[in-house]
């Protein structure tokens, strides 16, 4: 086990998200270059970049999905198979568990992306840290309260669909480099989430990069 645990960033989409532009390659050097030891793969209710990537990478790669269920997202972490969208929170989170899985609330208190169903208590942990979010700060605070509230582990991830966003934020979990080992250390609290926004100046880049590949 490494002493201080490993980095990997739990929330990153591929061009496999209807919303994202990050090919697998940019995927493994810019893990690289942020000092990752890992990612989840969680695009948009599909697993094919998750699938495709982990037979390409030296990285550990954790085969996940966003789901979008009704009432919130959730972060659906080491599954096989695919998750159908548009179910209950209580079901998704029950499909994940019957496919071997650990649910993840993601961004569980964005008032403009989740209405978190405050009775649902059968997440594994709480993705406290997104980069994405919008005021930062606020929503951090939010989320550790709800997971605090919850009793619940705690998360980060950088929600990047755009490469240079990869590993602006991350979890360290207190495990060995392997992906079962990882996820039981998730759901058993070993994890340390960091992170900071994901600066103006590279969201403004993703939006141009966005619209070119559109027109």
């Amino acid at each position: 086990m490494k002493s201080l645990g490993l980095k990997i960033d739990l929330h990153v989409h591929t061009c496999y998200s209807y919303d994202a532009v990050t090919t697998l390659k940019e995927v493994g050097a810019y893990s690289k270059k942020r000092g990752l030891d890992g990612v989840a793969i969680t695009d948009h209710d599909t697993l094919l970049g998750a699938l495709r990537l982990i037979h390409k990478s030296k990285l550990i790669v954790i085969q996940g999905m966003e789901i979008s269920a009704l009432g919130g997202h959730v972060l659906a972490l080491n599954i096989t198979t695919p998750i159908p969208p548009k179910l209950s929170l209580s079901e998704t989170v029950q499909r994940i568990h019957e496919a071997g899985g650990i649910a993840v609330a993601a961004h569980p208190t964005f008032v403009y992306k989740s209405t978190l169903s405050r009775q649902v208590t059968s997440y594994d942990a709480i993705e406290v840290i997104n980069s994405a979010a919008i005021p930062f700060q606020l929503f951090r605070c939010l989320n550790r309260k709800l997971a605090t509230r919850l009793n619940l582990p705690q998360t980060a991830g950088s929600d990047s669909h755009y490469a240079p966003e990869i590993g602006a934020a991350y979890t360290v979990v207190k495990a060995d480099p392997d992906v079962d080992e990882i996820v039981q250390a998730i759901k058993g609290g070993r994890t340390l989430p960091l992170g900071k926004p994901i600066p103006w100046r590279v969201r403004l880049r993703r939006v141009a990069l966005s619209l070119k590949r559109k027109i």
